[in-house]
C-alpha cells in the first residue's frame, strides 16, 4: 500500500498551494484509499521551534556516530532532552512511513515559509534518516512533490530566477537526506499577485495559465505516482 504525508505551511486564507495540494489529497485518496493518508497544516499546527537542549542533545547524539533511533532513547538522560526527541521522533518516523511526501510551499521572501523551516530544523536530527547498521539512506525510493505558489515570475530566463532560494533550498535538502533526483517532482505556480498588485496586471494571462498547467499536473500525478510499487525499507 502507498502511503501519503501531506504538508501544508501557507498562512494565507485563500491559498492556492493549498488548494492545489488538496487537489492531488483528493485524487490520491480516491486511488489509494484513505488508510496511509496524513495530514499536517504546519501554519495552524506548527512543530515546536528547535532550541539550546535540542541542539546540545543532538550534538551529543552525534559524538556517538550514526546510531538507532532506540539508542537516541537511552542517550536521553535528562527530563528536558527526553522532551525533546518526545517531540522530535514520532515526525520522523511519520516521514519515514511515507512513500510519497506532499509539500505546499508558497514563496515567502524569495524562500520558504518559517512554518515548514520549522519543520525541517525538528526533524533533522543526527542520523536520523540513515540506517545505523548498513549507513544507507532511509529515504530512498520515497518520493517528494513539492507545490510552489509565487506572486511574481521566478522561473528560468526571468529577471528574478536569481532570487529564487526556495528551489534550490528544498532540491538540496532533500536530496541531502538520501532522496533522488528523478524522485523529487517540483510543480510552480508563477505571477499568483497578477490579479491584486497593479504592476502585475499586466501578467494575468501568464499567471491563469500557469495555474492550468499547476491544475493539471496535480491532477496526474497521484495517478503516475501510485501506480509505482511502494518502497520496501
Amino acid at each position: 500500500m502507498n502511503s501519503l504525508l501531506h504538508l501544508d505551511s501557507s498562512h494565507s486564507g485563500d491559498s492556492l498551494s493549498r488548494q492545489l495540494t488538496a487537489l492531488f489529497a483528493r485524487r490520491w485518496r480516491r486511488l489509494s484509499g484513505t488508510e496511509g493518508y496524513r495530514y499536517r497544516n504546519l501554519a495552524t499546527h506548527p512543530v515546536p521551534t528547535v532550541g539550546p537542549v535540542y541542539c546540545s542533545f543532538a550534538q551529543k547524539v552525534e559524538r556517538h556516530g550514526t546510531v538507532s533511533h532506540e539508542t537516541v532513547d537511552a542517550l536521553a538522560r535528562s527530563t528536558a532532552e527526553r522532551r525533546e526527541w518526545t517531540l522530535t521522533r514520532p515526525l520522523i518516523t511519520e516521514l519515514l512511513k511515507a512513500d510519497v511526501v506532499l509539500i505546499g510551499a508558497p514563496m515567502y521572501n524569495f524562500t520558504i515559509p518559517a512554518s515548514l523551516k520549522g519543520w525541517i530544523d525538528r526533524i533533522t536530527f543526527p542520523g536520523a534518516f540513515t540506517g545505523a547498521d548498513s549507513g544507507e539512506p532511509l529515504l530512498r525510493g520515497t518520493r517528494v512533490v513539492v507545490v510552489t505558489t509565487r506572486g511574481g515570475g521566478y522561473g528560468p530566463g526571468t529577471p528574478r530566477e536569481r532570487f529564487d532560494f526556495q528551489t534550490p533550498y528544498l532540491r538540496a535538502y532533500f536530496g541531502g537526506l538520501g532522496i533522488a533526483e528523478e524522485d523529487l517532482y517540483f510543480v510552480h505556480t508563477e505571477m499568483t499577485r497578477a490579479g491584486d498588485v497593479p504592476e502585475l496586471h499586466r501578467f494575468q494571462e501568464m499567471a491563469a495559465l500557469s495555474r492550468a498547467r499547476a491544475e493539471s499536473l496535480m491532477a496526474a500525478l497521484p495517478e503516475q505516482l501510485a501506480a509505482r510499487p511502494a518502497q520496501i525499507r
